[in-house]
């Protein structure tokens, strides 16, 4: 067995790619039952954000498993494998189990430190046993990820005003504003007209971030409007009107920044769209759904600036500096989490040997129980026969008891592997699987 991440985020793929691969909850329970019918994936899960689609799995060999992996990648997004490939990593085993610690913690993402992420991965977590494609080895693993993200927001400062894609979409509209306005600083938004289209978790934080950032009221458009005035409720001091989505074209035409963040799968916002609008001089469109809400060639229209997710690089680099130094802390624990897994999976190792240790005496008990009853005589009862056998029983189960415990205890793996040698040469045991 071998535990594998197949995947691409930010750092590999851009958005256009992201988007192809982007796999919604209602398609979920589909997509890991298709990960699961290859023989070659023995667990499945699937961490799916507008930043990272990856794919951790228990494979029963690597190099198939991986291949089975990017068959599904592949049939998934429609691209080729060999369009997909230079977008994808692969980490193995150790690499694997540290990369998904970092992800947990926040050290991998967009926004070093990022809170969301960890919620995502709690989310992978439940779909994996609600849809039972998760067994005990990623049960452990992703649950254990979970403790160390906790771990870390806990014992170190990542997580100390530790900003959200919302809120660098928020800085990244303040920065561009200024810049228009010749600064080249982050500014209030209170001149300008804005509406947020969605009411999701995304939106919510946006509304927080764009409270604190100076915005004096907003257009907040769902397609559920119960739903949008439930989110502004949250927001008393925050003046917000709630429209349904069919008003878009009026906000698109009368605001002049627009914050998109919904679960559609194709475009809402297109060039097309907007060419048709009597819209005024200027609009800033900025765009944190994947897939992409609005299209890339709304850029090419003059008066709109037009920005997704990619570009929040731009304000991401002016925060991450500060945060490396915590970031190494982090580090540190994750090293330690890492390790005490390691020791945990390297202890199923022994798992085997103990078996056949336990066959070998047992089969060495029933032996030496006949002989012994066939030399006592016919003569013994039913209850006397079960003491007996309980007897010979409790026996062998109190000589494996010592090594059992020491083979499967948390120690480093080449003690382990020497105490397993040592029992398989002293109790001549033979491997199973020698002959298959």
């Amino acid at each position: 067995m071998h535990i594998a991440v197949i995947g691409l985020s930010h750092r590999t793929a851009p958005v256009e790619i992201r988007e192809r691969l982007s796999i919604p909850d209602q398609t979920m329970e589909a997509s890991l039952q298709k990960l699961r019918s290859d023989d070659e994936v023995l667990e499945a899960s699937i961490l799916s954000t507008c930043n990272r689609l990856e794919i951790y799995a228990l494979l029963r060999h690597p190099e198939q498993g991986i291949s089975a992996v990017g068959r599904f990648l592949s049939s998934h997004s429609g691209l080729e494998v060999e369009e997909l490939s230079p977008h994808l990593f692969t980490f193995h085993h150790e690499e694997a189990i540290a990369h998904l610690l970092r992800v947990a913690a926040g050290l991998d993402s967009l926004v070093l430190g990022e809170g969301q992420i960890l919620s995502q991965v709690k989310k992978m977590v439940r779909l994996g046993q609600e849809h039972q494609s998760i067994g005990p080895i990623l049960n452990r693993l992703l649950t254990q990820a979970v403790g160390t993200g906790k771990r870390v927001r806990t014992e170190t400062n990542l997580g100390t005003g530790a900003v959200s894609i919302s809120s660098a979409a928020v800085e990244l509209a303040q920065l561009k504003v200024g810049q228009a306005r010749g600064l080249d600083e982050l500014v209030p938004l209170d001149q300008e007209q804005v509406a947020v289209v969605g009411a999701g978790r995304m939106a919510r934080l946006l509304l927080q971030h764009l409270q604190a950032k100076g915005c004096k009221g907003l257009v907040l458009l769902n397609r559920t409007v119960t739903k949008a005035e439930l989110l502004a409720a949250d927001f008393p001091s925050l003046p917000v009107q709630c429209r349904p989505l069919d008003d878009l074209d009026h906000c698109l035409s009368t605001c002049s920044l627009v914050f998109t963040s919904t679960a559609a799968d194709d475009p809402i916002i297109t060039a097309h769209r907007l060419s048709a609008l009597n819209r005024r001089s200027s609009l800033m469109l900025v765009d944190i759904g994947v897939p992409r809400n609005i299209s890339a060639d709304t850029a090419d229209l003059p008066g709109v600036a037009s920005f997704d997710v990619d570009d929040l690089q731009e304000v991401v680099a002016r925060n991450q500096e500060a945060r490396r130094e915590i970031a190494a802390e982090a580090e540190v624990l994750l090293e330690e989490e890492a390790r005490l897994f390691l020791e945990w999976w390297d202890g199923l190792e022994a798992v085997p040997v103990v078996n056949r240790l336990r066959r070998q005496l047992e089969d060495i008990r029933e032996q030496e129980l006949q002989k012994a009853l066939s030399r006592m005589g016919p003569d013994l009862s039913s209850r006397e026969l079960k003491v007996v056998e309980a007897l010979s029983k409790g026996i062998i189960n109190k000589i494996l008891h010592t090594p059992m415990t020491n083979l499967r205890a948390p120690q480093p793996r080449q003690q382990r592997h020497t105490a397993m040698r040592v029992v398989e040469q002293l109790f001549e045991l033979r491997d199973d699987t020698a002959d298959s």
